[in-house]
């Protein structure tokens, strides 16, 4: 760690909380040089659906290792298995009228090609976006982006983005009624695109996803979606749902807009594609909005062929298996063992779907901002065997994103060291302002 700080990048972002090196990974598991076991609940930010160096995945990636790698944009039988597996996997309505694009390897560079696409379909160029959200750390995805902390240092960010206020129970302002505040959200949002004094000329796209992720795991309001959706068709918006984090069965359906009962226009997905973190990146889109010349969106590195091998041996084995099962049922016994938080002082709420879950943490009594307090949690949890995430405003929500395949006994086991972190951290609290 020494030699990194000595030669990295000072960009760089987890060993500054998990101050550790690892020495093997496999399935909920990290094991560092010094022997200590951590159980995962990062998972590659996401990315392992089936936990570290899954046998079944690493075996079909390294035999195709020796048949072909690395395949531009041409076709080949693993990446027609890939994009057949893809497209399988949306709602019935949408499989045989959707295309795919695949992009360069990352979320981000999905997210430039999406929004590249909606302004190329309709020749406008404004874009809608929501506060809270994230979108990526390219260019275009922190002007898409709600935190101003990230795109405060970077002048002349792309032109043309408005932020409307998100719906769900994690954005309310204090003091709003949540109820109104759920309805003039969407309300508010028709009113700017259909007056004609509003200020905003008729944008190209909307872009949202289904649960904000970085913003702190804030689930959209189901009639906020669908009013959304329905004012983007009536207007000739293409709607973007930005499932990179929220794809591939992370909320208990393989994407999160399901849930909604909406089909939106284009949908980017990335990080779990492969199932075990080969970096590979693809939006999915209406035919009709194929405008694209040769070479309007490319990339050196969108063919992985290791990548598009165990995406398709993912998909086997969700369905094989019952991973989606599997998400809602460890879903339901984190809410159950959350539910105890809620009167928690130190908790303002409780909070997600599926794998994905947030405790946003109040400020203590001793002075400290809640972010202050979500990294003394964090910090507790490691220093116990739990890797945990952070995120929200100002890194004050506690977030889990463990394997999609993790076992009621894994999750028994964190969520013990994730409640002794909190009451622990909160006692500490409680003491210094005490003796203060």
């Amino acid at each position: 760690m020494a030699r990194q700080e000595l030669r990295e990048s000072n960009a760089r972002v987890y060993p500054r909380h998990f101050p550790f090196a690892v020495a093997d990974a496999a399935g909920s598991f990290i094991r560092d040089l010094d022997g200590n076991v951590f159980i995962d609940f990062l998972a590659g930010a996401g990315v392992l659906s089936f936990g570290h160096n899954h046998p079944e995945l690493v075996r079909v990636a390294a035999e195709q290792m020796g048949v072909f790698t690395h395949g531009l944009d041409m076709p080949s039988p693993v990446k027609d298995a890939f994009t057949e597996a893809q497209l399988s996997m949306l709602p019935v309505g949408m499989r045989d009228r959707m295309k795919i694009q695949f992009c360069g390897p990352t979320g981000a560079n999905a997210v430039d090609a999406a929004i590249k696409l909606a302004k190329t379909a309709t020749g406008r160029g404004d874009i809608v976006a929501f506060q809270g959200g994230f979108h990526g750390s390219s260019h275009v995805g922190m002007a898409l982006t709600g935190n101003l902390a990230q795109k405060g240092p970077i002048a002349n960010g792309m032109p043309g983005v408005h932020f409307f206020p998100f719906a769900s129970g994690g954005s309310c302002p204090a003091g709003a009624d949540p109820v109104s505040w759920d309805a003039n959200c969407a309300a508010f949002l028709e009113y700017a695109l259909t007056d004609p004094n509003g200020g905003i000329p008729l944008p190209a796209a909307v872009i949202m996803e289904m649960v904000q992720g970085e913003g702190g795991v804030n689930p959209a309001i189901r009639e906020f979606v669908q009013r959304v959706r329905r004012l983007t068709r009536e207007l000739g918006v293409v709607l973007i749902v930005d499932e990179v984090q929220t794809g591939c069965g992370r909320t208990g359906s393989w994407f999160a807009f399901e849930q909604y009962d909406i089909e939106p226009d284009v949908v980017v997905a990335s990080k779990a594609l492969s199932g075990m973190g080969l970096p590979v990146a693809i939006i999915l889109y209406g035919r009709e909005l194929d405008v694209w010349k040769p070479g309007a969106h490319s990339g050196t590195f969108r063919g992985n062929q290791l990548a598009f091998a165990a995406g398709v041996k993912a998909v086997e084995m969700f369905r094989r298996d019952d991973i989606l099962g599997n998400v809602r049922a460890r879903g339901e016994q984190i809410a159950r063992r959350l539910a105890d938080l809620e009167p928690h002082p130190a908790v303002r709420e409780v909070r997600g779907r599926g794998l994905m879950w947030g405790i946003e943490l109040n400020a203590p009594a001793d002075g400290r901002t809640a972010g202050e307090l979500a990294e003394e949690v964090q910090a507790r949890a490691v220093r116990a065997g739990l890797i945990l995430e952070l995120g929200g405003r100002d890194d004050c929500v506690v977030r889990m994103l463990p394997p999609l395949n993790v076992t009621e006994e894994v999750v028994d086991m964190a969520l013990s060291i994730l409640v002794q972190a909190l009451e622990a951290s909160y006692v500490g609290t409680s003491q210094s302002a005490a003796v203060g």
